[in-house]
């Protein structure tokens, strides 16, 4: 399942990040100082599992379920950055999924709801290596959606993720020059931004 037809809210945050302040009329660098760190530090994580989600080449069922873990991490950045506490008892006590809540914190993105919401049953699939629970193409759809998705994200917050700075070596630690890293420990551009562990 593929959303045709997110032209006109691309169209509406689109306008909104080019006028003057933006669409609240805070400052955009006061906001980011603002954000909640659980933020921003959910949108490296989107990214992370975007970039896992298409380097997985050759698995279409973890290309699938990473996709829609990167959308997950997507909009819990939104909830932990716009959520607001639950007045009524009765519904603090419900557990709804991310997607129900979304449409409540950011009305604006309510039409990717159902789509990601849909998409969880069939990630348990593919989580569970069941065969045929997600294709080739059905993978594609979902990381180029996923990734649209946190686009859009990050321009509605006013947000951008920013990578980890590189890990630098402590006293007494072994390696070459270039940061403590062994020969074929990686020194590509993204070598800075593996997780440790």
């Amino acid at each position: 399942m593929t959303i045709s037809h997110p032209e006109h809210v691309t169209a509406r945050l689109h306008s909104a990040a080019h006028r003057p302040g933006d669409a609240t009329g805070a400052d955009p660098v006061l906001r980011r100082l603002a954000a909640p760190p659980a933020g921003l530090d959910l949108l490296a994580e989107a990214h992370r599992t975007l970039d896992r989600a298409r380097s997985l080449a050759d698995d279409p069922l973890e290309r699938y379920a990473a996709a829609h873990l990167a959308a997950l991490r997507t909009v819990a950045a939104v909830l932990a950055v716009r959520g607001r506490p639950e007045k009524s008892e009765r519904r603090r006590r419900a557990i709804r999924s991310a997607w129900e809540v979304l449409p409540e914190v950011a009305p604006e993105l309510a039409e990717w709801a159902p789509y990601f919401a849909a998409g969880a049953r069939r990630r348990a699939a593919a989580e569970a290596g069941i065969t045929g629970a997600a294709s080739a193409r059905d993978a594609d759809d979902l990381i180029r959606n996923s990734a649209l998705f946190l686009r859009l994200v990050e321009r509605l917050l006013g947000l951008r993720a920013v990578p980890p700075a590189p890990r630098l070596p402590l006293d007494g630690e072994g390696g070459d020059a270039a940061g403590g890293r062994s020969a074929g420990g990686g020194s590509g551009p993204d070598a800075g931004t593996r997780e440790a562990g």
